[in-house]
């Protein structure tokens, strides 16, 4: 939904109109709205035995926005942020007229707040692989549900530095074999410094804190939370657990406010194709959807987002529909939960740092790390 704030006053002009003719507007009335507007206004022309040929909103001089027959309207209006002096007014079959003001002002829509983040990462697809690809059928019904950014591409190839501009704004380190702690803002600081609780949920990682490389189908640069200073410390390390882990909170009602999750390499789309993926997310998807979080009067919100898009046998290097080299690829992010509009396709130009600044927003951090400090935030979502 739109959190569009509206404060409305609403002046009367009564004009010299035989019978007293007029135009009552029901709708908006004072204090906070959604957008679109509502309007629900009725006229009356007691001298005119004709009646009301029909009734309409001005949004500007000159600028008929909605006009509808009879003598009632009940319509609801997108507006962009700014002020407004709406007129309603109405035509009545004699040749006379009527007219009320409402003044308005909309406000920039914002994040809703959220105690619930969850983000799942995908790897090495474009958009165009996924976006009604026959293999991905879970995928795409999410993306017809919920919302889908279709210009939303990755800063850059490489798996490790392409995901940490998802946590931290910023590449951080180019080498995938890292082993280091690193001392670089990222979302797990600004969580820890509001008093909030995380977890990385891998699949295969052999164990709690497991700092090593690789181990069955897990790989270390897919999960780039365990490589900060925040992290390595004893008190969060134990926070990287196996992805089984995430069925036990779960049943206990123990999930943090920040929860990411990577599948393994089968799983994610790396070496495994794109209907196990699917498959995958149609099996975890669901269990995460039916917590109360996800029900209609929660606040969960789910992204599901690519590192970056293809790599082979062709690289996909695009940073926008015009500039075609020097970044990591359109690739085609979701975003879930019960305050994101349904079947909503973005048309805003987004990266991974916008991704960021969007949950920065919506758990409240003070402060959001690297480029995210600057990103736009992904409101027309909601």
């Amino acid at each position: 939904m739109n959190l569009l704030r509206v404060w409305v006053v609403v002046c009367t002009c009564v004009l010299a109109v035989p019978g007293f003719a007029a135009v009552t507007i029901s709708s908006p009335a004072s204090g906070p709205l959604s957008s679109p507007v509502h309007f629900v206004a009725s006229g009356s022309s007691p001298a005119c035995a004709k009646g009301i040929s029909a009734i309409g909103i001005y949004t500007a001089p000159n600028v008929l926005a909605y006009v509808t027959s009879g003598a009632k309207l009940d319509t609801r209006l997108k507006m962009q942020p700014g002020k407004y002096d709406v007129v309603v007014q109405h035509w009545d079959k004699c040749g006379w007229t009527a007219k009320t003001l409402v003044s308005i002002s909309v406000a920039a829509p914002a994040v809703p707040q959220s105690n619930h983040v969850w983000i799942i990462t995908e790897e090495n697809h474009s958009y165009e692989k996924v976006i009604g690809n026959s293999q991905m059928p879970y995928y795409n019904s999410l993306g017809s549900k919920y919302a889908l950014a279709t210009k939303y591409y990755s800063n850059r190839h490489s798996s490790l530095p392409a995901l940490m501009r998802l946590v931290a704004g910023q590449d951080v380190t180019t080498n995938n074999n890292t082993t280091s702690c690193f001392d670089v803002d990222n979302v797990i600081r600004e969580l820890l410094l509001k008093g909030m609780t995380w977890k990385s949920y891998q699949e295969d990682l052999p164990y709690a804190g497991y700092t090593g490389l690789s181990w069955a189908n897990y790989v270390r640069r897919h999960n780039p939370l365990i490589d900060f200073v925040d992290v390595c410390a004893p008190s969060q390390k134990l926070n990287s657990v196996p992805y089984s882990q995430l069925a036990t909170d779960m049943a206990n009602n123990a999930t943090p406010n920040y929860i990411y999750i990577t599948p393994n390499l089968q799983h994610d789309g790396h070496d495994g194709t794109r209907a196990q993926a699917d498959d995958w997310l149609s099996k975890q998807v669901p269990k995460i959807l039916a917590r109360p979080e996800f029900q209609s009067s929660g606040d969960g919100l789910l992204f599901i987002a690519w590192d970056e898009g293809d790599i082979a046998p062709t690289h996909d290097n695009r940073c926008s529909a015009k500039t075609l080299t020097g970044c990591g690829g359109r690739v085609a992010t979701l975003v879930v939960g019960p305050k994101v509009k349904h079947n909503f396709k973005s048309q805003i130009l987004y990266h991974h740092q916008n991704l960021l600044r969007t949950v920065c927003d919506a758990l409240g951090l003070s402060s959001c790390p690297g480029a995210g400090a600057h990103a736009s935030p992904m409101a027309d979502f909601f």
